[in-house]
């Protein structure tokens, strides 16, 4: 049979060292679970348009616009006149096949005629487990775009499937005054 050791420890004592180890064990464990080995993508797939110079194709960073969702519920205001924004976030609806936005320009000479554009976007939307980590999200697929043509000249779509992956894949092009 084998030799038992004592380490020269009983009682009260071990007790107490048991219950540190223990503790010491379990915070070790909770710590290693929420290292940064975890999802570290972007966790919505969020379209992202840019704004171009029609004439020109170069980008143009724009102030005197208000962007909102056409139809959505609560403030749907995505941007407000005063932001300089050359990008923007167009949330589309997982529970609908197509979303609206609307571009209400702040030129005082378009605000008195009431001068809008109005961008349609349909798709397919469908759902995705990127993984453990990160979860399930929507992913969408641009089937058409329909919009006016008031400031906007035309939208182009440079690739039709919306992931969380963080790039621009919508381009709007204004007419500016150099058109």
């Amino acid at each position: 049979m084998g030799k038992v050791l004592r380490s020269g420890v009983s009682g009260p004592r071990l007790y107490r060292g048991a219950v540190a180890g223990a503790v010491a064990f379990s915070v070790m464990v909770l710590a290693g679970s929420c290292n940064n080995n975890g999802c570290l993508e972007n966790q919505n797939s969020l379209p992202l348009a840019g704004f171009y110079s029609y004439s020109s194709d170069t980008p143009l960073t724009l102030n005197s616009l208000n962007i909102g969702g056409v139809g959505a519920p609560n403030d749907s205001l995505l941007c407000k006149s005063g932001d300089a924004i050359s990008q923007i976030y167009l949330p589309f609806r997982s529970t609908a096949d197509v979303t609206s936005f609307y571009i209400a320009y702040a030129d005082s000479a378009l605000v008195a005629h009431g001068v809008r554009d109005t961008m349609t976007f349909a798709y397919d939307s469908y759902p995705y487990l990127a993984s453990e980590e990160c979860g399930a999200m929507y992913r969408y697929r641009i089937t058409s775009v329909s919009y006016t043509r008031n400031v906007v000249d035309s939208i182009a779509v440079t690739d039709s499937l919306i992931t969380n992956i963080d790039a621009e894949r919508i381009r709007i092009y204004f007419r500016t005054s150099d058109d």
